[in-house]
């Protein structure tokens, strides 16, 4: 099948439905913060939740706009480094982002069976595998149907999940009762703990925004969407953290009782078990909706990779009927389920480590070709011109550098590590192609 009937055959996502999908893969829901609460405290988690943005995904969306709007092309920000610093970066770039998928898309499965066992108390062992196998592979399916079937499939997701929240956050204000910024930290706790752990967990937060540069063809129209779609999905996703918390803790002022999916506790005590329950059952679709996003960016990667002659050719194949790259989508599907056999949540740290330093070599990308091509027409620049980019530039250096510090100890350990396969795996590979 020749590339151009390829291209024709794939049904683009239109600027709505691109907008869902960007914001289920970067955010999703507010699930996932409410640990921020007791280490950091009610009032830091709040401040972050509104600043960290300014810093961190502002600047990386900035970029993102101006990256996209310049080279609208599958693969997105791996072949943006590639053009910037040459072969070995632009890998190093991809491979570190696919590995890194490995390790989250099986940690979304597996707490959404995690979950799905509140209510089927039995759900362990091979019944659990099970499950998460089969949520694999349904939106596996999905994702082989094209980028318009995950948008259609994620808008109805985050709506379903969007819901109980904006109950949650009326019915948290009606009953409006303590400061939600007191005590602004934790008395007694280290300052490491409030900023730096608290910190790395806001960043973790606020990241993604340049991953779904990876389907930039499959998008109507790129250079107009994807910086609208990040004007949209910037903004809500600040509402979706802070209001939530805002809102629970104003009602609640219970901040030392918040913990691992919490949201659903607060939902049920300020708006009864019905709330609670229905907030269970948003942070249990929340994991597939991100699952349903993460396999749709990160199996572009691939692809595009084997396009450039790194990994086998057969990952290069597209379906007939929905011009997906449909064996790179399944084989990832496999990894996924492969290791959706063991609960991954401490290998999220070393995923910290991945993401980090793929979006270093992207905002580094954005400075680069303003040097190497000035002349490249960008529909969308960064405001402020060299001083913006610097500005958007160091930021995210600065933030990353922070995060990573604030790792655990078994992130700082292993975390470099993983760093360190990519080059190993590039050399391997370098000399299986040249014999």
């Amino acid at each position: 099948m020749s590339t151009t009937a390829a291209k024709s055959a794939v049904r683009k996502a239109a600027l709505f439905y691109f907008v869902w999908v960007m914001f289920s893969y970067c955010t999703g829901g507010p699930f996932g913060l409410e640990d921020m609460v007791t280490t950091s405290g009610p009032g830091m988690t709040l401040i972050y939740l509104l600043v960290i943005p300014f810093f961190w995904s502002i600047p990386v969306s900035l970029v993102s706009a101006e990256l996209t709007t310049a080279m609208p092309v599958e693969g997105g920000f791996y072949r943006w480094v590639r053009a910037g610093f040459g072969d070995f970066w632009g890998f190093l770039a991809g491979w570190w982002n696919w590995s890194a998928s490995f390790l989250l898309g099986a940690v979304y499965a597996v707490q959404f069976s995690d979950y799905l066992g509140f209510y089927i108390p039995d759900l362990t062992g091979w019944k659990h595998y099970a499950v998460s196998l089969a949520i694999v592979a349904l939106i596996t399916y999905i994702n082989v149907r094209g980028i318009e079937a995950v948008g259609k499939f994620a808008t109805a997701l985050e709506i379903f999940i969007l819901l109980p929240v904006l109950v949650l956050v009326v019915m948290g204000l009606a009953h409006w009762k303590h400061n939600p910024f007191v005590p602004i930290v934790p008395p007694h706790q280290p300052m490491f703990n409030v900023l730096g752990v608290g910190l790395a967990l806001g960043l973790w937060l606020y990241s993604g925004y340049e991953q779904c540069s990876t389907v930039a063809e499959e998008v109507d129209n790129p250079q107009r969407s994807y910086p609208l779609a990040l004007a949209i999905v910037v903004p809500l996703s600040i509402a979706v953290y802070f209001l939530p918390t805002f809102a629970s803790l104003a009602a609640l002022g219970n901040w030392h009782d918040w913990h691992t999916r919490y949201f659903s506790d607060a939902a049920q005590l300020i708006g009864g078990p019905w709330l609670g329950s229905w907030m269970t059952i948003a942070a249990m679709i929340t994991n597939v909706s991100l699952l349903n996003a993460t396999v749709l960016t990160s199996t572009r990667m691939p692809f595009a990779m084997a396009e450039d002659g790194y990994l086998p050719v057969g990952l290069t194949r597209k379906h007939v009927r929905f011009g997906t790259p449909w064996i790179a989508i399944i084989v990832s599907g496999l990894v996924y389920g492969l290791l959706a056999v063991h609960s991954l949540v401490q290998l999220i740290t070393i995923y910290n480590w991945l993401r980090v330093a793929t979006t270093i070599m992207t905002v580094l990308a954005a400075w680069q070709l303003r040097r190497k091509q000035p002349d490249m027409r960008r529909p969308f620049v960064i405001p402020g011109g060299k001083a913006g980019l610097i500005t958007a530039v160091v930021a995210v250096v600065i933030m990353s550098a922070v995060a990573l510090l604030g790792s655990d100890k078994y992130g700082l350990r292993w975390g470099p590590v993983a760093l360190a396969a990519g080059p190993v795996v590039y050399m391997v590979l370098r000399k299986t192609r040249q014999r």
